[in-house]
C-alpha cells in the first residue's frame, strides 16, 4: 500500500541543510525521500510525502486540520520551537485524529535550554524521534508505516 504522510516544519526550519549546521546537520528535505525509499525498500508499502513548511502557528495548525480531510494517512511533525510553547498546536493535534509522530533533528533531551526538553505536543503524538539529524524524518516515515501494518 502506499501511504500518504504530510511532512510538518514549523519555524525557522525551511532553510534545513543551512540554518546551524552545527546543530542541525548539513543535509536538506530533499534527502528525505530517497531515505525513505530505502528504509522501506523490500517491505511492500510505500510513501507518498507532502512536505510543508510555515514559520505561522496559524498555518502549521490550518495544515493539520486539513490532513484530516484530504485523506493523509500520518504526519511527521517538527514544529521548532512551537514544541515547547503552544497548546494550539497540542489541542489541534488532540482532535484531528490523525497519528502524528513528533520529530526533532537534534536531541532535545541533551540541550542546554530547560526550555526544549519540554514538548506540549508530545502527549498527542504515537511516538518521538530526536536526534539523529535530517533521518529522523525518514525513521518517523518508517514508524508510521510500521504502525499502519500493525493496526491492519
Amino acid at each position: 500500500m502506499e501511504y500518504k504522510i504530510l511532512v510538518v516544519n514549523g519555524p525557522n526550519l525551511g532553510h534545513l541543510g543551512k540554518r546551524q549546521p552545527e546543530i542541525y546537520g548539513s543535509r536538506s528535505m530533499e534527502d528525505v525521500a530517497p531515505m525513505v525509499d530505502n528504509l522501506l525498500q523490500g517491505g511492500g508499502d510505500s510513501a507518498q510525502l507532502t512536505l510543508f513548511q510555515s514559520n505561522s502557528e496559524g498555518g502549521i495548525i490550518d495544515r493539520l486540520e486539513t490532513s484530516r480531510e484530504d485523506g493523509t494517512h500520518g504526519i511527521v511533525l517538527n514544529a521548532g520551537a512551537y514544541t515547547h510553547t503552544s497548546l494550539a498546536l497540542a489541542d489541534c493535534l488532540a482532535w484531528i485524529g490523525v497519528p502524528c509522530v513528533e520529530v526533532h533533528l537534534s536531541n532535545v533531551l541533551a540541550r542546554s535550554e530547560p526550555l526544549r526538553q519540554k514538548s506540549y505536543i508530545g502527549r498527542h503524538v504515537i511516538g518521538v524521534i530526536a536526534g539523529f539529524g535530517i533521518l529522523s524524518y525518514a525513521l518517523a516515515v518508517q514508524a508510521l508505516v510500521l504502525h499502519f501494518q500493525d493496526k491492519a
